[in-house]
This record gives C-alpha cells, sequence and structure tokens, in this order.
C-alpha cells in the first residue's frame, strides 16, 4: 500500500499556543476567520463574551458548507441565538478548544472541504 502525504492547499495551520496560532510562516494573535483561501483579521475583538450575531454572519456570508469555533484553551459555546445566521444558512457548526478547531480545519481543508475556522485568541 502506497500513501501519500496530503497537503491542503491555501491556508494550513502549522502552530499554535497560548496566545497564538501561525498559518504557514506568519503569526497572529488576534481573533481571525480562516478559510482556505482567505484570513480575515479582527474578527470578534471583544473576545467570546462579547460575541454577538453579527460576528457568526460574518462567517456565513462565506459560504463555507462547516464552521468550527476554536474558543481558546477552555471549550465554551456560545448561546444558539447568536449562531442562527449559520443555523438559517444550513451550515454546519461546531465548537472545540483552539488546538483541536485548528487540526480538525486542516484536515477538512485537506479533503477539499469548505471550511472556515473562527479562532478567538483572546
Amino acid at each position: 500500500m502506497k500513501f501519500d502525504l496530503s497537503v491542503a492547499p491555501g491556508n494550513v495551520f502549522t502552530e499554535y499556543g497560548a496566545g497564538y496560532v501561525r498559518l504557514g510562516v506568519v503569526e497572529y494573535r488576534e481573533n481571525l476567520i480562516v478559510t482556505s483561501d482567505t484570513i480575515t483579521t479582527g474578527w470578534a475583538s471583544g473576545g467570546f463574551d462579547a460575541l454577538t450575531a453579527g460576528d457568526f454572519a460574518t462567517i456565513a456570508a462565506l459560504e463555507p458548507e462547516v464552521v468550527i469555533l476554536g474558543t481558546g484553551k477552555t471549550l465554551r459555546f456560545p448561546h444558539p441565538r447568536l449562531t442562527r445566521a449559520l443555523a438559517d444558512a444550513r451550515i454546519g457548526f461546531e465548537v472545540m478548544d483552539t488546538p483541536a478547531a485548528c487540526r480538525t480545519f486542516n484536515i477538512l481543508a485537506a479533503e477539499g472541504r469548505k471550511v472556515a475556522a473562527a479562532i478567538l485568541i483572546t
């Protein structure tokens, strides 16, 4: 059996740690949305406790199949009223700690899925 290394085209998380994530060789220390071909910085600048329905509408506008919310080092779930735009658009939604969100994004992106990772650093 032959194995081939599968690498996602576009953006890939290459490292994460306390207070940062790295995409390729660029380090980010702010909340962001990542798709295979876009990086949106400045998303949800107030952090988890200040999330709004508008923050999730911004993600829905990207039209992913699934959204992975990385909530930092601890798992926290936003109120369902905030994620209504995703449900209305029939976009899948999963919540994970940030390390798991980064790893899952890489796997789904490598499979060619239309995935968005919303990463909370602060």
